[in-house]
């Protein structure tokens, strides 16, 4: 069993990036991993913005980031580019904190004009703290991803197979086989 580390970049709790990763993180739990949920948007602003290395928030997400053996790292695009808030965390943490890591790099947005978000943003921030292997990583358009009234999630049957796909993966590169045809 791998521990895995879910960060959502997105500045907003009710958000698709966020939910999105939560369904994801049910599929993994699943498939025997220990899932740890990082909502970014949760560590204090000044601490974020003020690059208080030492803020009791910013030292337990680092220290989330050690134990872990992989993470997926969720962002809404904005301006062709991850969120700001994710960029404020990912500078806070140590130059090589992610040495050793499997990765998996995911991000929603409005347009497909934003789908090299992660290839040319997202990626190569990833690769230079040292990630030891960062799998296929999937955009998903807003468009594909409905929240109901109950809270409950539903990702468009061409998304969601491609989504399952890339977990799987994930799953299967940090020394698991994933046993789920499905999640419900």
């Amino acid at each position: 069993m791998a521990t895995v580390l879910s960060v959502s970049g997105s500045p907003s709790a009710s958000s698709r990036t966020n939910r999105l990763l939560r369904h994801l993180d049910r599929r993994l739990t699943a498939q025997g991993h220990e899932v740890i949920p990082l909502d970014v948007r949760t560590i204090p602003a000044e601490a974020l913005l003020g690059a208080d290395f030492r803020h009791p928030a910013v030292v337990e997400a680092t220290e989330l980031f050690a134990r872990a053996d992989g993470v997926v790292v969720g962002t809404p695009v904005y301006k062709a580019s991850y969120s700001g808030v994710l960029k404020a965390l990912l500078d806070l943490l140590p130059q090589y904190a992610l040495t050793g890591k499997t990765v998996l790099p995911l991000a929603t947005g409005g347009s497909t004009a934003h789908v090299l978000a992660i290839d040319y943003a997202l990626r190569p921030v990833l690769s230079s703290m040292g990630a030891a292997h960062i799998v296929q990583g999937w955009f998903t358009l807003d468009k594909d991803i409905t929240v109901h009234q109950d809270g409950s999630l539903t990702v468009a049957a061409s998304a969601d197979g491609a989504l399952t796909q890339v977990v799987d993966q994930f799953s299967t590169a940090l020394g698991r086989t994933p046993v789920l045809a499905a999640t419900g």
